[in-house]
């Protein structure tokens, strides 16, 4: 099962000079939030910044291992002014923050 620390490891093998938060939403292991934060991004339209990451990611979405990835990439600049960014699409009751949110494939693990 992956965790928040082993997300955090894949997302530094894309973006090795970042600052990573990984939140586990469910505490199950396959819904993440991952922030990351970068001045590399400067410049860079937001798809740009997130299409790295996510073709890394696309195997273990495909596989099942995780299950949605909510991605924000962000330079220090845009972190400090967008505060808090964690996004569930699963959860009830509180704000939610415009995120991507990457699922597999109908047919895939449960």
């Amino acid at each position: 099962m992956p965790s928040d620390e082993w997300i955090e490891e894949e997302v530094r093998k894309i973006v090795p000079e970042s600052e990573i938060q990984v939140s586990d939403l469910h505490g199950t292991g396959d819904h993440f939030h991952v922030r990351v934060i970068s001045d590399s991004f400067d410049g860079m339209l937001p798809l740009e910044r997130q299409q790295p990451i996510l073709s890394h990611f696309m195997p273990y979405i495909q596989n099942g291992s995780v299950h949605a990835l909510d991605l924000k990439c962000m330079t220090k600049k845009q972190a400090e002014a967008a505060g808090n960014t964690v996004f569930d699409p699963h959860g009830e009751g509180e704000k939610q923050f415009l995120g991507v949110h990457i699922r597999r494939p109908k047919g895939g693990r449960s």
